[in-house]
């Protein structure tokens, strides 16, 4: 299908739109809608938080939107959830075309483009759609594949080391890189770490160099339950690899063969939960085995300009391979520089 440029122009301001969600719209999709008439904008609006209204509502309050053009970054929902379907807005508004970057993959709201197109409404979809995907990567993951998208931080030196050998961390990189790291916490659902990183490093798991108007949620993997009482993760929720109890934490037992936590089944028991991006921040022994079991579908990893040697310990706990084209390959998706630190991005191939 043939865009022009201004449906283009006008697609970009609906993602712009939508991004300033970023941090609240949890568990919804982060959406933005632009209304235009005769290559002007009339309206817009961006849904800002789950049960508010959605983009296509915003966006037509006070406009006299008939005969004119609503750009939206995800198909109109056609169902009734805590509001209205948007398409019924939308054919009330008398608009002559709906363009959709993309279509909505979620069972329970699919359907909208049909009804938009039914009710005379002109219906497309698919400009700027990489755009559109790359800004809900999460709920897409979660509404497809039963599964948040996991995104794992890793703060390392040129030798690949990312704390000593007694497991301290703290810090590696340096001020800008760690502000960078807490935007990206920031827009995650929930923060991810093991039992060996609460021993050693104490952490808080908070947003607290970006305003934020929400925290996400903390999670601990700690199999054996050994979590410290007065640890400052607390309060958390806690898989484990048996059944029991934590001072301040919900315990969620998923045991595997082995006695420790199922952590396929973990990410399915997140989803349920409404975690639409997680957030990995843990040692590379978790690291490892999240790798190893398919869990880990992004790598944010923040290189400083430094060596601690081999004594210090590594980014993942993982098997050599058998030969070097059998190496766990990556696609860089972006590389930055921040300060003296660089920013890689990068995904399995």
């Amino acid at each position: 299908m043939k865009f022009t440029e201004l449906d283009r122009a006008m697609m970009r301001r609906a993602l712009e739109l939508a991004a300033r969600g970023m941090y609240t719209t949890t568990p919804n999709p982060r959406v933005g809608c632009v209304v235009a008439r005769d290559g002007r904008i009339i309206g817009e609006g961006w849904h800002e938080k789950a049960g508010g209204p959605h983009a296509e509502v915003r966006a037509l309050e006070g406009v006299d939107a008939a005969g004119a053009t609503a750009y939206v970054t995800l198909e109109p929902c056609n169902h009734h959830g805590r509001t209205p379907p948007c398409v019924d807005a939308l054919l009330k508004a008398k608009l002559a075309r709906v363009i959709a970057a993309m279509r909505d993959p979620s069972p329970d709201a699919q359907g909208g483009g049909e009804r938009l197109a039914a009710g005379g409404v002109r219906f497309e979809h698919g400009v700027l759609e990489e755009g559109a995907r790359e800004l809900n990567l999460g709920f897409l993951s979660r509404v497809t594949r039963r599964r948040p998208w996991v995104r794992m931080k890793i703060a390392a030196t040129l030798d690949g080391r990312t704390a000593l050998g007694d497991g301290r961390s703290q810090w590696i990189t340096g001020a800008e890189a760690r502000r960078d790291g807490h935007r990206w916490r920031a827009r995650a659902c929930a923060i991810l770490t093991g039992i060996g990183t609460v021993r050693a490093d104490d952490p808080q798991l908070t947003v607290r160099e970006v305003d934020t108007p929400r925290q996400p949620l903390r999670v601990v993997v700690d199999s054996r339950l050994e979590m410290p009482p007065d640890a400052r993760v607390l309060p958390a929720l806690v898989f484990a690899g048996k059944a029991g109890t934590l001072v301040n934490a919900e315990v969620v037992a998923l045991p595997n063969a082995g006695g420790k936590v199922d952590l396929p089944r973990m990410l399915e028991a997140l989803a349920d939960r409404g975690v639409n991006e997680l957030h990995v921040e843990a040692g590379f022994r978790l690291n490892g085995s999240l790798v190893r079991e398919g869990c880990v579908d992004e790598f944010l990893l923040y290189l400083n300009p430094g060596f601690l040697g081999d004594a210090a310990q590594g980014m993942l706990d993982l098997p050599a391979p058998a030969s070097l084209d059998a190496r766990l390959k990556l696609r860089v998706v972006s590389l930055d520089r921040l300060g003296d630190d660089l920013r890689l991005l990068a995904r399995p191939t």
